[in-house]
């Protein structure tokens, strides 16, 4: 038996030549299992929680194919992939709802900086100190998961200088969210946050990582990814989570497989110091992604992202294989030969192309990717 998974995916609405226009007020009141994001011009779908890898891919298509072909009813839209205003507009926001305090509260004090589009990665465990030990194994490796997943290179026509704009730019609140060391820990901590009002609710923690579930901080069921850029092609996307939850099984097998516990700083500031490097390599991937140079959370030791990650997929591909997923794990070998996202538009900018002609190249490349993948996954079982 494989852990849950689910994926909160944000993405934007617009034409074919790369503007951004506002649709989900039409969407969420037309089609089912979309949600609306404080800016109009992003919308999210949530994909139930599966074990099985073959059933999220085709969850992951399916509300994609049918937005889409509403889209295309409606006139000549489409969806926009990239995780900013790729082109242009990033200093206006559209309310979606104008009457949610809360979102009045995110455009006042954030503005724009939170108009982004990105994947959130769920995944099931029930147990609250094991869930807060995945959460600290998962969150001094984030940086790792951003540089896979980094498609944010311009903002507003341009290149930014950093692969992840949206990453570089999102405002991570509260300012300092520790290494969470037990769930009495993280009840604690959340608690005192809502009372010093620098969290307007259970749902205003935007870290890499945090714990999700039914009622936050007390019941909880599940690890939430929140760093990774948007991945739109769902077997990448895939790749990236089954490298996350190889890594889970293996410290699932090996308790001692905590930075709590396998890190080499002093014991007395170690949970501190481990914030503080993951941080930096957290702004080190959204600036370079694979490219990066990382200190790793074991002894500091300067790392490249990219080999990390390799040495990460060679100490995980056998418990992938053990347990039948290793398949899906595969591809991360891809995006580290042939780079991410914001690497292969980047190159695409470098030979010539503009900002709006590789967004462009990169929407039809999105459409005809789905097409090929509903054709293949998501067919009717055959009935004799």
């Amino acid at each position: 038996m494989l852990l849950s998974k689910g994926f909160e995916v944000e993405m934007y609405t617009g034409t074919p030549q790369g503007e951004v226009v506002g649709l989900s007020d039409r969407i969420v009141a037309e089609l089912e299992g979309f949600v609306r994001e404080p800016d109009s011009r992003n919308v999210e779908y949530t994909t139930a929680p599966l074990c099985n890898y073959d059933r999220l891919l085709c969850a992951l298509v399916k509300p994609r194919r049918s937005l889409r072909s509403a889209l295309q009813q409606w006139g000549n839209y489409t969806l926009i992939p990239g995780s900013t205003l790729s082109l242009g507009e990033s200093d206006c926001f559209y309310r979606s709802d104008p009457n949610n305090p809360y979102h009045t509260h995110i455009e006042e004090t954030y503005g724009t900086t939170v108009v982004t589009a990105s994947i959130h990665i769920n995944i099931g465990i029930s147990d609250p100190e094991l869930l807060m030990k995945a959460i600290r194994l998962v969150r001094v490796e984030a940086p790792l998961y951003l540089a896979l997943s980094a498609s944010s290179p311009f903002l507003d026509g341009q290149p930014t200088g950093n692969h992840s704009t949206r990453w570089s730019v999102f405002p991570q609140t509260p300012q300092h969210v520790p290494l969470f060391e037990s769930h009495s820990h993280y009840i604690d901590w959340t608690e005192e946050q809502l009372a010093l009002g620098t969290m307007y609710n259970v749902r205003h923690l935007w870290s890499s990582v945090r714990p999700n579930g039914d009622r936050r901080p007390y019941n909880l069921n599940r690890l939430e990814l929140r760093i990774c850029d948007l991945i739109v092609n769902p077997v990448a996307l895939l790749a990236v989570t089954a490298l996350i939850e190889a890594r889970l099984w293996q410290m699932f097998e090996d308790p001692s497989l905590d930075p709590l516990e396998q890190s080499n700083f002093p014991a007395s500031t170690r949970a501190s110091d481990l914030v503080t490097l993951t941080e930096e390599n957290e702004a080190a991937a959204a600036h370079q992604s694979l490219e990066a140079s990382l200190r790793h959370w074991k002894n500091g030791q300067v790392i490249s992202a990219q080999d990390w990650i390799s040495q990460l997929y060679q100490e995980v591909w056998p418990v992938a294989k053990r347990r039948g997923f290793s398949c899906f794990l595969s591809p991360v070998k891809k995006i580290l030969q042939e780079g991410n996202t914001a690497q292969q538009w980047l190159k695409l900018h470098q030979q010539g192309l503009s900002s709006r002609q590789v967004i462009q190249q990169a929407i039809a490349e999105m459409e005809k990717q789905e097409e090929e993948f509903e054709d293949k996954l998501c067919q009717p079982p055959l009935v004799a």
